[in-house]
C-alpha cells in the first residue's frame, strides 16, 4: 500500500440534521485506513448508526462529503456503493427464501454474473454450508447474523462494516465471527465496526474512533488509546484483618474489599506499585499477596465520554 491511495473511508465536515432540528451528527471528520480493522465506538444516540446509514445510502447527509474507496458517494453514488457491504443491526430478509437464494439474490441486484457468483464458498465461510438449501425463516439468530455477513460480501467488496455484528450472540458464535473477520481483513479487506464489548474492540481492532453527541472525540490507534489510561488498580492482601484502612499521598483511592484485602487505585504518571506497596508496608501491614490490573479501553472510554 502507497501513501497516495486515499483512505478506505473518508468523512469530512460531515453533519446531519433530522427535521425537528436534531443535530445527530455535528461536522464529524474521520480517516479510515485502508487495510485495518477500525472500530467506531460510542454511547447510545452517539451517531454511529446515522454514519453507517449515510454510508449506506439509507440516510441523507445534511452537510460535508463521503468518499468510499475513493468514490466520492455524490459524484460516483454506483462506485461508492459497490466498494461496501454493510452487516446492519436489525436481522432483515425475506423468509421465505433459502440462505443460497438470498446470497444468488443479492448478488443479481449487485450484477455479479452467475459464473463469477459465490454463494456457497460464502456460506462455507460463515458455517452455513449445511443450512443452504432450508429456509431463513427456520435458521436460529445466529444463523441468520452469519447469513447476513455472507450477504454482505457477494459482491466482494473491498470495505466490510459491522454494525453490533454481537449483540445478542453467544460466545461460541461471537469467536466463530471473528475468526472470518480476521480471515477477510488478512486478505485485504478493510473493516469497520461498531459494538458495544470494548473487550471486543479492544482485541480486534487496530484504530479507533469514539464518537459522542455527535462529534468524534478521538481517532487514535489502539494502542495509543490504551496508553491514555491513567488509572492503575492493585489488589493487596495482607497478614491480619484490617481494622483501620491505610492512607497515603500515593493513593487515589483505597477499598477494603475482604477483611484482609485493599483495592488500591492510583494514578500511573504519579505514583508506580512499589510505591504503593511500600506505603502498605509503612502502615504496619505484612503483604501476603499482590494482584495488578491493567486499565483497559473501557476506563478510557468512560473517561472521554464523562469528559465530551
Amino acid at each position: 500500500m502507497t501513501d497516495s491511495l486515499p483512505p478506505a473511508i473518508a468523512i469530512r465536515n460531515l453533519t446531519k440534521v433530522y427535521k425537528g432540528g436534531k443535530r445527530a451528527l455535528d461536522g464529524i471528520n474521520l480517516s479510515i485506513p485502508r487495510g485495518q480493522i477500525y472500530g467506531l465506538l460510542g454511547p447510545n444516540g452517539a451517531g454511529k448508526s446515522t454514519t453507517i446509514n449515510i454510508l449506506a445510502g439509507m440516510v441523507n447527509k445534511t452537510e460535508g462529503s463521503v468518499s468510499i474507496w475513493g468514490f466520492d458517494i455524490d459524484v460516483n453514488p454506483r462506485n461508492a456503493k459497490n466498494s461496501i457491504g454493510i452487516v446492519p443491526q436489525e436481522i432483515v430478509f425475506d423468509p421465505f427464501f433459502t440462505p443460497f437464494e438470498t446470497l444468488e439474490n443479492q448478488a443479481g441486484f449487485y450484477g455479479v454474473p452467475k459464473d463469477k457468483r459465490r454463494s456457497m464458498e460464502l456460506l462455507r465461510a460463515v458455517h452455513l454450508e449445511d443450512k443452504a438449501n432450508a429456509y431463513a425463516r427456520t435458521l436460529s439468530g445466529g444463523m441468520k447474523r452469519r447469513l447476513l455477513v455472507a450477504k454482505a460480501m457477494v459482491h466482494s467488496p473491498p470495505i466490510l462494516v459491522l454494525d453490533e455484528p454481537t449483540a445478542g450472540v453467544d460466545v461460541q458464535l461471537r469467536q466463530q465471527l471473528w475468526e472470518y473477520v480476521r480471515e477477510l481483513n488478512a486478505l485485504g479487506v478493510t473493516i469497520v465496526l461498531t459494538t458495544h464489548y470494548l473487550e471486543e474492540a479492544e482485541q480486534l481492532c487496530d484504530r479507533i474512533g469514539i464518537i459522542n453527541h455527535g462529534k468524534v472525540i478521538t481517532d487514535k490507534p489502539t494502542r495509543e488509546l490504551l496508553a491514555m489510561a491513567q488509572e492503575k488498580v492493585v489488589q493487596v492482601t495482607v497478614d491480619r484483618d484490617v481494622t483501620l484502612v491505610p492512607d497515603a499521598p500515593c493513593f487515589e483511592k483505597i477499598e477494603l474489599t475482604g477483611e484482609r484485602t485493599l483495592t488500591i487505585t492510583y494514578l500511573k504518571d504519579r505514583a508506580n506499585a512499589g510505591q504503593v506497596l511500600s506505603a502498605v508496608q509503612a502502615s504496619g501491614l505484612a503483604i501476603v499477596d499482590v494482584v495488578t490490573r491493567d486499565p483497559d479501553l473501557e476506563d478510557v472510554f468512560l473517561n472521554l465520554t464523562a469528559a465530551a
